[in-house]
């Protein structure tokens, strides 16, 4: 698939920043088991030179306000997550960085075993060819949506468009 300007795509260039910024945010869950929290972040900015706020950081990630475009930003948050600046620089879709791309299938598997392990627990005594049958299911549903970047935007335990609880 050639790679498309996420504007043209009737994307908001927020909501690409923001789908970006959580993947990144998942990367780092599926690696170390837990999430990064925004002391972490604004003490790995300062570190890099940069200041931000616990507001713009929410609504960096949130894809709300105004577009975060200050390159000194976007650069120095690329080298806290080890990535090329380009990612987030760049609106083009379709350039996930490697280390991103492997990790993502990693945070798929995560999620689909928990709606498994969910369904389980909600069915109780469920046969093994019902059980089947829901895994055959979610499976199918994975491989219609392989990119898989808007469900990873969206943390665990939140709905699309729901604000997050106040720090």
């Amino acid at each position: 698939m050639p790679a498309k300007d996420a504007s043209r795509n009737g994307e908001l260039p927020q909501a690409t920043l923001a789908r970006r910024l959580n993947l990144l945010l998942d990367v780092v869950v599926a690696e170390r088991g837990s999430p990064v929290t925004f002391r972490e972040v604004e003490a790995g900015l300062h570190a890099r030179g940069v200041k931000i706020s616990r507001a713009r950081w929410f609504y960096m990630k949130d894809g709300t306000g105004r577009l975060v475009s200050d390159p000194q930003v976007l650069t120095a948050i690329c080298d806290m997550f080890d990535v090329n600046p380009s990612y987030l620089l760049k609106g083009i879709e379709g350039d996930i960085p490697e280390r991103i791309d492997s990790q993502l299938e990693f945070v798929k598997s995560l999620r689909a075993a928990r709606v498994k392990s969910f369904a389980v627990r909600t069915l109780g005594d469920v046969s093994p060819e019902t059980l089947r049958a829901i895994s055959e299911y979610l499976n199918k549903d994975i491989e219609l949506h392989p990119h898989g970047e808007g469900a990873a935007a969206i943390p665990p335990g939140r709905s699309e468009g729901e604000h997050p609880a106040a720090p």
